[in-house]
């Protein structure tokens, strides 16, 4: 398995995805499927942006100043799919809003894999070279391990209070 950061966050796109579609292809009454999927899509969100928001982000933005106007968006968009994910944690799947926030959740989340691999890494892949991705990559696979699973772990709740206050 590569360590390549940008590979490492590809993967895990890839996996965000088909959640993604699993969940618009469980049909409108399907309530117990789309609650499953919906936990599924709250721990792959919740452990990929802390990787992002623990590892590549620092290590770019002190590698690569010039790409900091795209981190800081991107610590945003982190931001806004951080509190749909606490909302949706605290939903049950037959309430009225459950599928509406779970689609505006995919739509943003969306929205940012898109820019991330058609802008961002192609930039990232061009200021850094693959020593340096790879080493990012193997620290990643570090923080995956301690990475928090729900958006209710303390080190979950510290990103989301940081996003506010810094």
């Amino acid at each position: 398995m590569s360590t390549d950061a940008i590979v490492l966050l590809k993967n895990d796109h890839k996996e965000i995805r088909k959640l993604f579609r699993d969940f618009r292809g469980a049909g409108p009454n399907a309530r117990v499927e789309k609650g499953r999927i919906v936990d599924d899509i709250i721990e792959a969100l919740t452990v990929h942006t802390y990787i992002e928001n623990e590892g590549m982000y620092p290590e770019v933005r002190d590698l690569a100043p010039d790409l900091e106007d795209d981190i800081l968006e991107s610590y945003e968009e982190h931001h806004v799919a951080d509190v749909l994910v606490v909302e949706l944690a605290a939903m049950k799947p037959d309430d009225e809003r459950f599928d509406a926030k779970t689609t505006v959740l995919i739509e943003n989340v969306e929205h940012h894999i898109e820019e991330e691999e058609q802008e961002w890494f192609p930039k990232v892949r061009e200021e850094l070279g693959r020593k340096q991705l790879r080493e990012m990559g193997a620290r990643m696979l570090e923080l995956r391990d301690k990475a928090p699973r729900s958006p209710a772990q303390p080190s979950a709740l510290k990103k989301t209070v940081d996003a506010v206050i810094k």
